[in-house]
């Protein structure tokens, strides 16, 4: 390895710090691939690879421990259960690895970490799983709950409760679709010719682009090394965002022939800001808030890269309402923290963070955040609703909370959305995609227009 860098340490050491302090994995994930950038693009690759696929199976990996080790996983050292998981993960899914070396660099961890006399432990366990895999049997379809807790890697409250409403084989369905591999998807930014010299651009940098479905101008890439390193986007031929996220800001139906005024309040990192911009007339002007200068940063990173003048960004708690906008905006989008349900996909550290005491704690937040935002909607104006998660109590209740307040009611939303995804709730004005249903992270979209 690189300057002797040992990618199972940093592995570990990642997966500790997610663990303790119940960080965004893929923010350490990055922080760490940009600080170790000089390393090899397939060292890297292994790197994030065995942090993400150890992350995401990390309920059927600890099933599999359990089936082999006298010590509960809950009672082991978070070092040593972490050992055992990358290592386990190592067996079972990396088949470049040899079982040999998974087993040999996992006790060589354990000593690192000061575990030496449990090294004989860590031996027997993953020794154990190679030589006797009959040893571990997984739950039977006849209970379809552990069976697809297990499995999948899913909470029991979250499968319990889309059981409930979906039934067995679309909670299945969903679960499934969280542990395929994951693509980066873009928005190509211009007309149909400035498009075209994107992509000339990106397959002569190496990278593979293929069409996404569902938005003229949604793609896949993968292929590249580092995506902030493309001139393509460097120069602001592109933006990263989930084609749920598209469909969302199409429903706000901005018209291109007026001047308007929209707010996004929730809006770091900017995608439906750059995207409402992008689709709006010269003299549109949009007002990005978001509750820190972290996050507006992050939004004017993107306005500079992007060169779009029409978008100014302001520090603001959404929850608190500012009377100086009051009743002033065409359009209000409000992308309101969720539990992220929708988007395990790409953050699998989202199923073991959440409860259902803190599903309860964001309804609260999202109702603090309608409450304010609704008010700046002028009379005629729309209101946008939308979660990157799927969740009754932050969505199709938070319509019902919304449809109670005076002068609003929702709009049929079935002219902006692609024919293969239009449902029947989509003419009462919203909409729940779903990963296996749709090819798009699970996203809920909702249209108001404010009456009087």
């Amino acid at each position: 390895m690189a300057d002797n860098v040992n990618l199972r340490a940093l592995a570990l050491e990642t997966l500790l710090e997610a663990e303790k302090t119940e960080g965004k994995l893929n923010e350490i994930i990055n922080a760490v691939l940009e600080k170790y950038a000089y390393l090899p693009k397939n060292q890297r690759a292994f790197y994030a690879r065995l942090v993400e696929g150890t992350a995401e199976n990390r309920i059927k990996i600890d099933y599999i421990i359990d089936c082999y080790s006298k010590v509960p996983v809950k009672k082991m050292k978070p070092a040593v259960r972490n050992i055992l998981r990358t290592a386990i993960y190592q067996i079972k899914e990396m088949q470049s690895v040899p079982d040999s070396a998974a087993v040999n660099e996992a006790v060589k961890l354990a000593v690192k970490k000061g575990f030496v006399r449990l090294k004989g432990f860590v031996n027997g366990v993953l020794r154990n799983v190679i030589r006797e895999p009959e040893k571990c049997v997984f739950p039977d379809r006849a209970d379809i709950k552990k069976y697809i807790c297990v499995n999948y890697s899913m909470p029991e409250f979250i499968v319990s409760e889309w059981i409930e409403r979906f039934g067995d084989k679309t909670t299945e369905d969903i679960c499934r679709a969280f542990l395929n591999e994951k693509k980066t998807t873009i928005r190509i930014r211009g007309n149909d010719e400035q498009r075209s010299e994107i992509k000339e651009k990106l397959i002569k940098e190496g990278v593979k682009i293929e069409k996404a479905p569902y938005v003229d101008y949604a793609y896949y890439i993968s292929d590249f090394d580092n995506l902030s390193e493309l001139e393509s986007f460097k120069q602001g031929g592109f933006t990263v965002q989930d084609i749920s996220s598209m469909i969302a800001v199409k429903c706000a139906a901005i018209d291109a022939g007026r001047d308007l005024k929209i707010m996004d309040v929730c809006a770091a990192p900017g995608g439906k800001s750059l995207l409402a911009a992008d689709l709006s007339s010269a003299g549109t002007k949009i007002i990005s808030r978001d509750i820190s200068y972290k996050k507006t940063d992050l939004i004017e990173d993107n306005i500079l890269r992007c060169g779009i003048d029409k978008i100014s960004t302001e520090v603001w708690d959404a929850s608190q309402f500012d009377p100086k906008y009051e009743a002033s905006m065409d359009i209000v989008i409000a992308d309101v923290p969720c539990s992220g349900f929708g988007v395990i996909g790409h953050k699998p550290d989202i199923k073991y963070n959440a409860s259902e005491d803190k599903v309860r704690s964001l309804v609260n937040i999202q109702r603090s955040i309608i409450d304010a935002a609704v008010r700046y909607v002028k009379p005629g104006g729309v209101f946008l609703y939308s979660t990157c998660t799927v969740s009754e109590a932050e969505n199709e209740d938070n319509v019902r909370y919304i449809l109670a307040k005076e002068g609003f009611s929702t709009e049929d939303i079935s002219p902006y959305l692609p024919d293969e995804i239009k449902s029947a709730a989509a003419k009462d004005g919203y909409i729940q995609l779903m990963p296996g249903q749709e090819s798009c992270d699970g996203f809920f979209i909702a249209r108001f227009k404010r009456e009087k």
